[in-house]
């Protein structure tokens, strides 16, 4: 059998077509794949990747429509989907024609969420470039959509193919044959809960999963056509389940067809989760390959799609207050979460956005412009106000890096950034220049460690008066100098009265010998406070 070609906006018809997506006008060019998918928003100005889709979210009048078709032909868009009905007036039909892009109507009921992630599982399968083509079964790797159809024509019926939970992973065509709970199980992705309490309750899921034959099932409801189901199996695990509404229970050669059937989605289930994970791992090397520079980072580029486009470096990780219970794996299993979350948030913006888990830390390469660090905080921000408090994550973003030299440099900015919001603070993400200090600061204590050093002079001298006699004379020069000397916030700040406070102070000028008027001392003591680690923790 012949490969299937890129995704372009024919296949996206044929597969999505009729239950998900109708061509209200233009002819969708097969030729060109769909470069990504990208959500209109009027208050971004933001371009969209070459040959993509544009999801109209919220457009209903045809001047809003027009006006999109054309600014989206200017943009090299191949399609416009907007929620039907759509409004056919001559303005649009016009822009249609003029533009070149193709206008697309969402069926009532469906939602743009589940419209995103259909396309996003149409359009994965080119998403690493340098892999050739793979068939099992004569049918193309890892392709649902295609086996559904070939299930679909076997058994003369619509075809689901669903995993454990009852979530629909496929289908084919020709679902508008069936009924009504089959059309609310592909608009919701997911079997309906009022007609699977019933399949519990019946026993059917027990029956399933207990044979490798096909099980059919009477009608759930007066309106609704039988089904008949078989479980999709790899050995004693359970993957999933194909149904087809049927008429009438299978003849022999149709239920040996499905059965063989099962054994072959069960092979393509099984290769898109290794495949999952081998592509995993090839785009941390890639990824990982990119970050170091040197001569195999712009092939690496090249693969993950960036090649010659200036990118902006995430640095995401996860930050733990001291105590915590959580286990490694749990850890482990938490970042990996997080990752993957950030990987979908970012393929929202750009399909050639590349992510990967390095050690702790979830690494991210967004094509930008020239000034984009700022609009990459952004998306950073937004994305972890989506993920809540739940997991503490904080994101740092990197210079732009504008070809293979500026990738080192970037990521090491932004581990210092992340170093800095992983120690702590309100901050939850941040470029260099939000936090250039507080890196200076904890690079000067590794220094400080790593040559052993130790107070001296008057900070010194203070430590070992305060150890001798119980006192707070360390305290009482950390609050003035960070109060600018203002005695009566110092003095606030320690709980004491500011004649006290005052005392103090000159206490601590006679003991340490320290020149409070001089701006040398007073930042080299600040520095000490700051940087030593042998200082009291309460006086910084």
């Amino acid at each position: 059998m012949t490969p299937r070609p890129h995704t372009g906006l024919g296949r996206v018809l044929d597969d999505l077509g009729a239950t998900l997506l109708e061509l209200v006008h233009g002819h969708p060019d097969r030729a060109r794949a769909i470069g990504g998918v990208t959500i209109h928003d009027p208050l971004d100005d933001a371009p969209p990747p070459p040959n993509a889709l544009v999801l109209g979210v919220g457009l209903g009048s045809s001047e809003d429509i027009a006006d999109l078709l054309r600014a989206a032909g200017g943009q090299t868009a191949v399609g416009l989907v907007v929620r039907a009905p759509v409004p056919v007036s001559e303005e649009v039909l016009a822009a249609v024609d003029e533009s070149g892009v193709a206008l697309l109507g969402l069926t009532r009921g469906a939602s743009w969420a589940q419209l995103a992630a259909m396309l996003r599982a149409l359009l994965a399968e080119d998403d690493i470039g340098g892999l050739g083509p793979e068939t099992l079964g004569g049918m193309p790797s890892g392709d649902l959509f295609a086996l559904a159809n070939a299930v679909g024509a076997l058994l003369d019926a619509p075809v689901t193919i669903e995993d454990r939970g009852s979530r629909v992973l496929a289908f084919s065509g020709r679902q508008d044959e069936a009924d009504t709970g089959r059309v609310e199980t592909i608009l919701g992705r997911q079997v309906p809960e009022k007609y699977a309490r019933v399949l519990v309750e019946r026993g059917v899921f027990h029956d399933l999963y207990s044979t490798d034959q096909p099980v059919y099932i009477e009608p759930v409801t007066e309106s609704s056509l039988p089904r008949v189901a078989v479980a999709v199996r790899a050995g004693d695990e359970v993957l999933g389940s194909i149904w087809a509404a049927v008429r009438e229970p299978l003849g022999t050669d149709r239920a040996t067809a499905l059965v063989d059937a099962a054994r072959l989605v069960a092979l393509h289930m099984l290769r898109i989760r290794a495949g999952a994970d081998v592509e995993r791992r090839l785009r941390t090397d890639l990824l990982g390959t990119a970050l170091e520079g040197g001569p195999g980072a712009r092939d690496a580029l090249d693969r993950l799609g960036l090649a010659g486009r200036p990118v902006v470096v995430l640095a995401m990780a996860t930050t733990h207050p001291g105590g915590t219970t959580a286990t490694e794996a749990a850890l482990a299993t938490e970042r990996q979460r997080l990752g993957d979350a950030l990987s979908m948030h970012l393929s929202a913006l750009h399909p050639r956005c590349a992510t990967a888990l390095i050690g702790d830390v979830t690494y991210g390469l967004v094509p930008s412009t020239a000034d984009g660090d700022d609009r990459a905080l952004s998306v950073a921000a937004d994305f972890l106000d989506r993920v809540g408090d739940r997991t503490r994550a904080v994101i740092a973003v990197s210079p732009v890096a504008v070809d293979t030299t500026d990738l080192p440099p970037a990521r090491a900015n932004a581990d210092r950034v992340l170093r800095v919001l992983r120690a702590g603070g309100a901050r939850r993400t941040a470029c260099l220049s939000d936090v250039h200090v507080e890196a200076l600061v904890l690079e000067l204590r590794d220094l400080a460690a790593a040559q052993r050093d130790r107070p001296t002079g008057a900070i010194a001298k203070l430590i070992a008066y305060d150890e001798q006699h119980t006192a707070n004379l360390v305290e009482t020069l950390s609050a003035w100098l960070d109060a600018f000397g203002d005695v009566i916030a110092a003095s606030a700040a320690v709980h004491v009265h500011p004649n006290t406070f005052r005392y103090r102070l000159r206490r601590l000028a006679e003991i340490g010998d320290l020149d409070l008027t001089d701006t040398e001392a007073r930042f080299a003591a600040m520095l000490q406070l700051r940087v030593l680690s042998s200082v009291p923790r309460r006086a910084r």
